[in-house]
């Protein structure tokens, strides 16, 4: 069941998703080759403690850690360590969520880490213009499926492919509600978008094949074929005056 938020529950989501966005700006700026991902996972925590508010990931489903870390060909759900060290020339997703009032904020970027390759930025930007293709579909009246329909078309119009095994979600008093939000597929499909619907829109795209798999520890996520991958995710409102996102901070 879909759960259609008020205003007063989309202003608590507000707050926490500033938390995010801010989080998320706070980790660009420390960002450089030498950093442990432990390291990165420290500062968010801290900072999100500082906004009183909670990390979201700590403890879900065990998870280990306050945000994910997943460098290159790492799709999401790396789990922070002390022997990861970040390089020149790395990409690193970072997914972050924090919880406010009782409502969950959900947001992911990657980012450069120091001087990357032509291939690697043209991947970010994509990644992230994708995301911004999608929510202009994210309308009243629309469906659902006409954001995955805008995202798949945009990434894979530059040869980039879609991950299909995991996809967005809703989110609320819950950081996974119905309903799913994949980045491919038809237009025209699933629930029509009301006003007060929020979604965790997240594109994930490779720069090879969108075959992924699990790791060892259970929770890493990696292409098959080891090429790059990136991630860009806002938490957004469907609104009567369009989308807003709730998570883009400073």
């Amino acid at each position: 069941m879909i759960l259609i938020k008020n205003d007063m529950e989309i202003e608590y989501m507000r707050q926490a998703g500033k938390v995010v966005g801010d989080t998320l700006a706070k980790l660009q700026e420390v960002i450089k080759p030498g950093i442990t991902t432990a390291d990165l996972d420290k500062i968010a925590e801290e900072f999100i403690a500082k906004r009183g508010a909670k990390p979201s990931f700590k403890g879900y489903h065990g998870f280990p850690a306050s945000i994910c870390t997943s460098v290159n060909s790492e799709v999401v759900h790396g789990i922070p360590s002390k022997d990861r060290v970040l390089q020149e020339g790395d990409i690193i997703s970072i997914d972050c969520g924090a919880i406010l009032n009782g409502y969950h904020g959900d947001a992911a970027r990657t980012f450069a880490v120091g001087n990357i390759s032509k291939e690697a930025e043209q991947l970010i930007n994509v990644t992230r213009e994708g995301f911004f293709k999608g929510i202009e579909k994210a309308i009243v009246g629309n469906r659902l499926t006409d954001i995955s329909h805008s995202i798949q078309m945009y990434v894979e119009g530059f040869g980039y492919s879609i991950v299909r095994d995991y996809v967005g979600h809703g989110i609320g008093r819950d950081m996974h509600e119905a309903p799913e939000v994949p980045n491919f597929g038809r237009p025209g499909r699933g629930p029509k978008l009301t006003k007060g619907m929020v979604l965790a829109i997240e594109p994930m795209v490779n720069i090879g094949a969108y075959q992924v798999f699990v790791e060892d520890n259970e929770w890493t996520v990696g292409t098959s074929d080891n090429s790059l991958s990136a991630h860009y995710e806002n938490t957004v409102a469907i609104l009567e005056n369009g989308p807003e996102i709730l998570t883009l901070g400073q």
